[in-house]
């Protein structure tokens, strides 16, 4: 499996775990209801299904570098949908978290 579909797996968990959580967000905290608090449900078991598509057969390290994704994409969602805009220490972080999971996952071995 080649680095760019790793890469567009990570990115689509992503999409089903971070717009789950937001579906279950929006249903509960802002009173939208249940029918997308059932979606949220749908993309977070499809999150699960998703990651276990990546080449490498450790868990503990294919979520160890999702988490570094998760903190990107949580900050990219968050100003798409919720107008939020990130100061420069979370664009660091962010980085920084990316960095790291491109070790964790892309260092040779």
């Amino acid at each position: 499996m080649t680095v760019a579909k790793s890469v567009a797996l990570f990115a689509v968990a992503a999409l089903f775990e971070i717009g789950g959580a937001w579906l279950v967000w929006q249903g509960v905290r802002e009173h939208r209801g249940r029918i997308w608090i059932g979606a949220g449900v749908a993309a977070l078991g499809a999150y699960g299904f998703v990651a276990t598509m990546q080449p490498d057969a450790h868990f503990g390290r294919i979520l160890a570098a999702y988490g570094g994704v998760f903190v990107a994409g949580s900050l990219i969602w968050g100003m798409v949908a919720d107008g939020f805009r990130p100061d420069r220490w979370d664009v660091s972080g962010a980085l920084i978290c990316l960095l790291g999971m491109a070790v964790i996952m892309y260092a040779p071995r």
